[in-house]
């Protein structure tokens, strides 16, 4: 189903006024789980999952892939719904996170404006979002 994107301007203005759902992109590959740095606010120089905010009218599938291409240049096949990580503080906002595992389905992973750095870990490292480092232990049996 097409869907048509809010305008940047009346997406802003109520961005910091409402908790915001985003997807977190657990990408997998044989040498472990995808993070990458934050070259940008909030969180600058943290290890992080891939993630981004689910537009307007956006189905979460499209969201998935969209946020997998944008910040790491690869399309994905999703393998389950991890779970949820809300953000209390992420940055002045409230964001709720649907966490995915998925797989390389095709491309190459590249870094973004956003996370230039990127490497793959069998361990969670310690220069991590917090709320991140708690889901990611959680759940670590079932991603690597």
């Amino acid at each position: 189903m097409p869907y048509k994107k809010m305008s940047y301007q009346d997406f802003m203005s109520i961005y910091h006024k409402v908790p915001r759902l985003a997807v977190d992109v657990i990408v997998t590959t044989p040498q472990g789980f995808v993070l990458t740095k934050r070259s940008i606010e909030p969180f600058k120089g943290m290890w992080h999952i891939t993630g981004g905010t689910v537009l307007f009218k956006e189905p979460i599938n499209h969201a998935i892939n969209r946020v997998a291409f944008e910040e790491l240049g690869v399309k994905v096949k999703v393998k389950k719904l991890l779970g949820i990580i809300e953000y209390l503080d992420d940055g002045g906002r409230h964001t709720v996170t649907l966490c995915y595992l998925t797989t390389i389905k095709s491309g190459d992973l590249k870094g973004s404006l956003q996370g230039q750095e990127f490497a793959c870990f069998k361990k969670v490292p310690k220069n991590t979002i917090a709320e991140q480092i708690v889901f990611l232990k959680k759940h670590l049996k079932d991603i690597i």
